[in-house]
């Protein structure tokens, strides 16, 4: 029996419609799929943008300790540049300084050729001089060649110098003797001429000749002592005879430039340790520096003092001239610095003075009065006594 028609149709409507509702689950089951494709595809992209994010914090980190070291390579940079800076001025300033030294060292070279030309001419007058002792000729050109082969030294050409100076005054006081042995032996020659033997009185007068003769030797000893390098061991040294030995050479100069010399001396048992020769350098220096203050001065006069007690020796040094420039008085010990005129000193005397003195322990130190002269006063330190000093 066949079903109605509206049958039919419900049951085909039916159909139509588990069909389209398949298709739509399928459509369904396919959107999930491809929704669960893009959640994974999703994923994984936030997965690979994680990563990423990781790896862009680690190069994050990694530039930001480069920065840092940068930084401090910068900081250590900039400290080089300043420390090359520094290091770039501070050679400017000495090559600065080597080029005044080199102009100063020139100035020096013109002085000492000057000095040496002086010191020349001196040997040759001092040659012309003595050429009537023949008995010692021989011994002063050898201490002269001695001389001249220590002429590179500056202590020993501030030496030189002074002799040369004192030459004048040496020569006269050498002729002085000479002279009166000559008188001496005319003498006796007259009265042998005339038969006058007078045996006593020709003993007499050898006596007296002879008496010249050593104080000549004595002269020309006390010379070649002086002029001698200086030996560097240290002994007692007695105050007032090196201040005799010192006079011995520089009063006959005072006496022709009319300078007056007042001197008191330290009692004979004042002495210090050191060189003797040293310190007549120093003594000479002093009283030659006097000499040359004193050239224009109206009133000419030097006195030297020696006192000793608590433990020192005390020696002062006065001219009468018109005193050290203000300012100098802190330069004068320099070495090479004068006031004198290009030529007429190298400015050694009395840096050698303060050298010499700083070696025995002692020290110096001046004091200008302007119009009214300077003065140098000279601490020692005293010797013990003499049974102290041998136990």
């Amino acid at each position: 029996m066949a079903a109605p028609p509206f049958l039919s149709r419900m049951a085909a409507g039916r159909r139509r419609t588990d069909t389209q509702a398949d298709r739509r689950a399928d459509d369904a089951e396919r959107e999930r799929d491809e929704l669960h494709a893009r959640v994974r595809l999703l994923e994984a992209r936030l997965d690979q943008r994680d990563k990423q994010r990781r790896a862009m914090i680690h190069i994050m980190g990694d530039l930001s300790e480069a920065n840092k070291r940068l930084g401090n390579q910068r900081k250590a940079m900039l400290h080089i540049l300043s420390d090359y800076e520094t290091e770039r001025r501070h050679l400017a300033r000495q090559s600065e300084r080597l080029d005044n030294s080199r102009r100063a060292l020139m100035h020096i070279l013109q002085d000492f050729h000057q000095s040496k030309i002086r010191l020349e001419n001196s040997r040759k007058a001092m040659i012309h001089i003595m050429r009537d002792l023949r008995d010692t000729t021989d011994e002063i050109q050898q201490r002269e060649q001695e001389l001249r082969d220590k002429q590179e030294q500056l202590v020993q050409a501030g030496k030189l110098a002074t002799l040369g100076e004192l030459t004048t005054g040496i020569a006269h006081e050498l002729n002085n003797p000479l002279n009166n042995i000559g008188l001496f032996i005319g003498n006796v020659s007259d009265q042998v001429r005339l038969g006058i033997v007078d045996e006593a009185r020709i003993l007499e007068v050898q006596e007296k000749a002879m008496q010249q003769v050593r104080k000549a030797s004595e002269i020309i000893s006390h010379l070649r002592t002086f002029g001698r390098v200086a030996p560097v061991s240290n002994e007692r040294v007695r105050i007032a005879d090196v201040i005799h030995h010192a006079l011995s050479l520089v009063q006959e100069q005072m006496r022709l430039r009319q300078i007056g010399l007042e001197v008191e001396i330290c009692a004979p048992e004042a002495a210090v340790i050191g060189n003797p020769i040293q310190l007549e350098q120093v003594f000479i220096n002093l009283i030659t520096n006097a000499r040359d203050a004193l050239a224009t001065a109206p009133v000419k006069l030097i006195r030297i003092q020696c006192s000793a007690g608590e433990g020192r020796v005390r020696l002062m040094f006065e001219d009468s001239g018109p005193g050290i420039p203000p300012g100098m008085e802190q330069r004068i010990f320099d070495p090479f610095f004068t006031t004198k005129e290009v030529g007429a000193g190298t400015g050694l005397g009395l840096s050698i003075t303060y050298g010499i003195i700083n070696n025995h322990k002692g020290t110096i130190t001046v004091e200008s009065r302007k119009g009214k002269g300077a003065v140098f006063r000279i601490d020692l330190p005293l010797a013990p006594p003499e049974e102290e000093d041998g136990s």
